[in-house]
């Protein structure tokens, strides 16, 4: 065995890679995709496939595996899901017409914020790519989904407001400049778990692009953006490989137009993730998302990702999910017409991008053939006296292009012919024509031209040699004088002729199939580049047949779950619940087992101290406080019987814990940042919720930690707060302060057993229950009755203390000791104890360590006493 040199198409091959080395590259041969060396290496164990080699007879053979064209999808996806980026390299000249290498190039990269295949992108969800750029004293973040050409583009100071928005939209790809500032690109990969790619900060986006998505763009600082926007847009053009003429008007917003949310308290209320399985089911968009169509849903993240602050736009959501609760009958007609529109914001893209096939653009059809009816049914709630509805704009044009030109069940492939329907083009019904009834021609042919030249004995056949032939002996042959006939081929008996006719119906025939193809698919462009002609109309009506989706949506969970509809008031801090419910948790549990709440706050006892056993619901009922208000944002009605609500600016919120291991902080840190986030970002039309804050150190740290907490809220912030905690001593703020009410969770004890209320009350709860909730969590009976004596005990000895406290007090000869309480005359027996009590660190001590070190010194006093 022996090196070899580099063959022409290896060397093809790496010329690509040198290209594109942060690739896979599907490199095309023949029917597959190839992939090679370290690609191939690493490809073969992401997708599991075999990994072979070429040359394997030089001692060095190149690693080699590859996947079947027709189905490289399924590949391209769960490499790109993976986090890595695929290049496709295509062969572009036709092999069987190319002497000696087929030249190639790479046509696409596919990227985690550019995927386009269908099986990549989940239905209801957008897949953004962004850009974020520092730009003067602000930071810009440009955004788009390439899927439906939404774009988007706002600003901020604040490195961390930035942050929130590209968790909260979920980026798949960050696109950074290369000369960005270290540390901030440092920071960032610490921060986000995305995909990053980088572009030169030089790149220019198409001109005409830009001027295009510009133009609805009028602030100084936001056209201070559009090199972010540049960026963004340089970016996917270089990767797309053409134009990106469906991508719409950017949407410049401010990040405070909008109900603010850090990432942790999305999180935390499980909006659109369940906490425990981190999927849709369980969280709020699962149990509100009632939508018929795609875009419906996308867009109902969306307005749950940002709810509005703005009270007019509200009202008028209000306005008509309460029409359509009113209108039945016409909602179900709505609804029936939505359940049968597809896509139309991705099937638009795949038209503008000549990705669709027939199937798509039959599809678009049959969506678009919904448009009167819907547009006849808001007719009827406008004859109603409801005018907010809006008709939508008709097709009925394009419609009838695409009921005449396609055929209404196509194959998926767009070069293999029946797309296109009989008597939509002549040429073509030729083409088929001759596909179809050739043999009849030859027949009638062969019968005319006995006819006229009298020959009963001529016939028509054919060979693969010489194709179609009229036939005759050489005696007629001989006779015959028909200038029509050209001799073709003289046989021993037999001479065979070709006419004029006989060679168009050859032509017609042998040519047919490959022409009907060929011109099906080029009528299939034009009628698609024709379609291309409406995508901002259609892109628009996809965004208000969304709209009214939403709508109808809300209008059915309303009126099945009996929601109410929510009364804005102007009053920050002032809030009422009537019946309010947690419509998750009511979803799973069943409405007949769950409680239902009341709550009023008024604008001077903005701050609820929440106590309670836990398991009791605390948390739940914060969470519900909190989808009240949500709700009511993104215009939706509300899981109560009476709903009065302020309009919230931002929400915070600490429900449970977690250590945060990775940036080496642990729960308390974590806990104390954000509480300090809080109470820096929030204002007086807040809503706080906090969950047990200060439980992550010692008892006497703790405690002071959320005293002060509440104390600044109730005195600084003066947000409407829920406090929950299970220091009782806290309780006692109420009576201190004006802006403090003490609530609780109601529990009972029947024979020794806990029966929780999950009912909330007015006043501080009477004891903690630990000891009962420890039971019901399963913790071994022996265990305890043991805790339940020692708390006896406990509590008897605490008491006794309480009672002779002075007369401990009266025991010390404060001569007898110096200034660090000991016993200077070696007399007093209560030195020991003072000595003890004097060394104890009891900052460290956890409120378990805190009880059992109490144990300790009361059985020590106790002792002194008898």
């Amino acid at each position: 065995m022996g090196k070899v040199k580099k063959t022409p198409m290896m060397e093809q091959y790496d010329a690509v890679k040198e290209r594109y080395p942060d690739c896979f590259i599907f490199f095309r041969l023949g029917d597959f995709y190839e992939m090679f060396n370290e690609d191939a290496l690493q490809a073969s164990k992401i997708l599991e496939i075999t990994l072979t080699s070429r040359n394997k007879n030089v001692d060095n053979p190149i690693p080699m595996c590859g996947v079947p064209y027709h189905s490289a999808d399924d590949y391209i996806k769960t490499l790109v899901q993976a986090g890595h980026k695929v290049a496709i390299c295509e062969q572009l000249e036709d092999p069987k017409l190319t002497k000696g290498m087929v030249k190639r190039g790479v046509i696409k990269v596919i990227t985690p914020g550019t995927i386009m295949q269908e099986k990549a992108l989940n239905q209801k969800e957008n897949n953004y790519i962004a850009c974020l750029k520092e730009i003067g004293e602000f930071f810009y973040l440009s955004y788009c989904d390439v899927s439906t050409g939404e774009v988007f583009l706002t600003q901020g100071q604040e490195m961390n407001q930035l942050i929130n928005e590209l968790e909260g939209i979920q980026v798949s790809e960050l696109v950074y400049p290369d000369s960005i500032n270290p540390s901030l690109l440092e920071f960032l990969k610490a921060n986000l778990k995305t995909h990053f790619s980088v572009i030169d900060d030089q790149a220019q986006a198409s001109p005409s692009l830009m001027t295009k998505l510009s133009k609805s763009l009028t602030s100084d600082q936001a056209e201070a953006g559009l090199a972010c926007l540049n960026l963004l847009l340089a970016y996917v053009e270089s990767v797309q490989m053409q134009d990106l003429d469906h991508f719409q008007a950017v949407n410049f917003y401010q990040i405070i137009d909008y109900l603010q949310m850090t990432p942790y308290t999305k999180s935390q209320l499980e909006l659109s993730r369940s906490l425990r399985s981190q999927r849709k089911k369980g969280s709020l968009l699962w149990y509100l998302d009632r939508t018929k169509t795609a875009m419906g849903g996308r867009l109902l993240h969306q307005w749950l990702d940002k709810p509005l602050q703005v009270k007019e736009p509200l009202l008028q959501r209000h306005d008509k999910v309460q029409s359509l609760i009113e209108n039945y009958f016409h909602r179900l007609d709505l609804e029936s017409a939505l359940d049968k529109i597809y896509d139309l914001e991705r099937l638009v893209t795949k038209i503008s991008l000549g990705h669709a096939n027939a199937r798509d653009m039959i599809q678009l059809k049959q969506s678009l053939q919904q448009i009167p009816y819907l547009n006849k049914v808001i007719a009827a709630l406008r004859a109603d006296g409801q005018d907010s509805f809006n008709p939508l704009a008709s097709f009925d044009t394009l419609v009838k292009l695409l009921e005449e030109s396609l055929e209404p069940d196509p194959p998926l492939s767009v070069t293999e012919g029946n797309i296109i329907r009989d008597g939509y083009h002549q040429q073509l019904d030729k083409y088929r024509d001759a596909l179809n009834h050739g043999q009849q021609w030859l027949v009638e042919l062969q019968q005319r031209e006995r006819e006229k030249t009298g020959l009963k004995t001529l016939k028509v056949g054919y060979n693969k040699v010489f194709g179609y032939y009229i036939e005759i002996s050489r005696l007629q042959a001989a006779q015959l004088e028909d200038p029509r006939y050209q001799r073709k081929q003289t046989l021993a008996n037999n001479e065979r002729f070709i006419t004029e006719e006989l060679k168009d119906i050859e032509t017609t025939i042998l040519e047919a199939q490959d022409k009907a193809k060929l011109l099906e698919y080029e009528l299939f462009v034009a009628i698609r580049q024709d379609l291309s002609r409406h995508i901002p109309t259609l892109q628009s009506l996809a965004k208000q047949v969304a709209e009214l989706d939403i709508l109808c949506a809300f209008a059915s969970l309303a009126e099945e779950e009996n929601f109410c509809r929510p009364q804005i008031i102007d009053q920050p801090g002032q809030l009422e619940l009537e019946e309010s419910r947690h419509p998750v948790i009511e979803q799973m549990i069943g409405p007949a087992n769950f409680v239902a709440n009341n709550l009023k706050v008024s604008p001077d006892k903005y701050l609820l101290l929440l106590t309670g056993p836990n398991m009791s619901g605390k948390s739940t009922f914060m969470r519900q406080v909190a989808y009240a208000v949500i709700l009511n944002q993104i215009g939706s009605f509300v899981p109560a019987k009476l709903a009065k609500l302020p309009i919230v600016d931002k929400i915070f919120t600490r429900i449970g814990s977690a250590d945060d291991i990775s940036r080496g902080q642990s729960t308390f840190m974590v806990e104390m940042m954000e509480t300090n986030e809080a109470l820096q970002e929030a204002s007086s039309r807040s809503l706080l919720l906090f969950d047990e804050i200060g439980r992550g150190t010692a008892t006497y740290d703790g405690m002071a930690l959320a005293q002060g907490i509440i104390e600044y809220i109730a005195d600084k912030v003066r947000a409407l707060t829920i406090f929950s905690t299970h220091y009782h001593e806290l309780t006692n703020l109420a009576t201190e302060s004006s802006n403090i009410r003490n609530i609780h969770v109601g529990a009972s004890e029947k024979n020794g057993e806990l029966i929780f209320l999950h009912k909330i009350f007015d006043g501080p709860a009477d004891k903690s229950y630990g000891i009962h909730v420890a039971r019901l969590a399963g913790l071994p009976e022996s265990l305890i009755q043991n805790s339940q004596a020692i708390l006896f005990r406990l509590e008897a000895k605490a008491k006794k203390m309480d009672q002779n406290e002075d007369q401990q007090l009266s025991l010390f000869d404060q001569e007898s000791l110096d200034s660090n309480g000991f016993d200077v005359k070696q007399k007093n027996p209560v030195s020991p104890l003072l000595e003890d009590l004097a060394k104890a660190n009891l900052n460290q001590m956890t409120p378990l360590d805190t009880m059992v070190y109490l144990a300790k010194l009361q059985n020590q006093a106790q002792e002194l006493l008898d």
